[in-house]
């Protein structure tokens, strides 16, 4: 065998050598005889693993498939751990719990914030490091000013960002309700739902050359090429499904064991930990100079966080509460709800112009940080009552700063909101009428 082969084939039994350990573990029924930090460390390994996997799975499929079909495919396996936690907390609402309601929430809104405050400043920045260090991504623009420097993003993600406007404006209607019931599944699954059947009907893209496994995997026949793909898309999604869960709640016990409060650990690091495969398969493709795909990524993972998860968790306490029921939540996750739809709109205004600068991207950060870590702090310095009522003030100051921001960042990119919209409709026209046939 060629080394030009045996390298590929050497990353690819690597990947899956790293999710033995779990895989083996799980199988036997073994993981149950380890300790906290064995659990973490182990399923964190594989987690890895997988996540390489998966991102191998989905570039080889943009061979066959339209990109943001696959794209979509590959958001949706990341972010499964995330919908099975919070739907654990909506089954245990629906069995009379009365805070898992609350925990469900706490928990889906800090995984969306994490996704933009993290993922998506922290992969612009990675992917502008990256160039400064020789990487060649073509998407990475430097100038003279540092902060000035972006990532320029393709404008196929109009469509995606078109959707999560809609999806994010709907979402602060979500707590004037009290609770997330059959119209909010039925609008935001909805969305969903047109959102794939539109990108669905795209034509397969002239793919970027490949280089590793995909490029490799992409050389097969068909049949060879498509089996490999589902046996990658299938495998990373067993172990995403059982390894993130385990180790999500390890770290959550790890973090109670040194004093952090449980309900701040379910809702920042158990997300954390659930979007960890998002965050390396984006990582990864930044690694490889494909900037515009690591955002791709993310962009679709926000979407469907944003529409299927939300609306899922009243269809599963409907389910677990044998009979319709509407999933109430408290004041202070109203607030909580504000101010990712908030943060969301705040973001969907920098990339409107497709393009995300170091400046807009340490905003995001630094936004993100300040309110979590003010938030702590209130955790650990007050009373329980007190710090309650001071996090819903500091939740809807900043939810009003980030309306504020958008607003006047959308007033000087009008242009861009035009651009977006008639992409869209574009996009949509396509799809639509794509199968007709000009008459003779």
């Amino acid at each position: 065998m060629s080394s030009r082969l045996r390298s590929p084939l050497v990353a690819l039994f690597g990947g899956v050598g790293l999710t033995l350990p779990w895989i083996v573990s799980w199988v036997t029924g073994f993981r149950a005889g380890f300790s906290t930090l064995e659990t973490v460390a182990v399923s964190g390994v594989a987690v890895l693993g997988a996540s390489f996997l998966l991102a191998w799975g989905a570039e080889t499929a943009e061979k066959d498939v339209p990109r943001a079909f696959a794209i979509a495919v590959l958001a949706v396996l990341a972010v499964a751990p995330e919908y099975a936690v919070d739907a654990l907390y909506a089954w245990q609402a629906g069995q009379g719990d009365a805070q898992a309601a609350n925990l469900a929430v706490a928990n889906m809104t800090g995984a969306n914030r994490i996704l933009i405050g993290i993922g998506w400043s922290g992969i612009a920045l990675f992917s502008i490091y990256q160039a400064y260090t020789g990487g060649q991504d073509p998407s990475v623009v430097t100038n003279d000013s540092l902060l000035g420097d972006y990532v320029s993003l393709d404008r196929d993600i109009a469509l995606e960002v078109a959707f999560l406007f809609v999806a994010t404006v709907y979402a602060f209607f979500v707590p004037l309700g009290g609770g997330i019931g059959g119209i909010d599944t039925l609008v935001l699954v909805g969305l969903y739902a047109a959102y794939i059947l539109v990108i669905v009907r795209g034509d397969v893209e002239e793919i970027e050359e490949q280089v590793g496994v995909p490029a490799y995997l992409q050389s097969k026949p068909f049949p060879v090429r498509a089996t490999s793909v589902l046996a990658l898309f299938a495998y990373s999604g067993l172990l995403i499904f059982t390894a993130v869960e385990p180790f999500a709640h390890g770290l959550e016990q790890l973090g109670v064991q040194y004093g952090i409060p449980k309900f701040f650990m379910i809702q920042w690091i158990a997300p954390l930990a659930s979007e960890s495969p998002e965050l390396i398969v984006t990582a990864y493709l930044v690694n490889k100079a494909r900037a515009t795909a690591a955002f791709n990524a993310l962009i679709s993972s926000k979407l469907n966080q944003w529409t299927l998860l939300i609306g899922t968790l009243a269809v599963v306490y409907s389910i677990s509460l044998g009979e319709y029921g509407v999933l109430m939540f408290d004041t202070k996750q109203a607030a909580e709800i504000w101010i990712t739809a908030a943060q969301s709109f705040f973001a969907l205004a920098v990339l409107i112009n497709f393009k995300i600068s170091v400046r807009e991207a340490l905003l995001l950060l630094v936004l993100f940080l300040s309110q979590v870590i003010a938030e702590f702090y209130f955790i650990r310095t007050m009373s329980e009552a007190a710090a309650e009522a001071n996090s819903i003030l500091l939740l809807h100051a900043f939810t009003v700063l980030y309306v504020v921001l958008t607003i006047a960042l959308l007033a000087v990119r009008r242009d861009a909101i035009r651009e977006v919209a008639s992409l869209t409709q574009s996009t949509v026209s396509d799809a639509v009428g794509g199968d007709e046939q000009p008459a003779d």
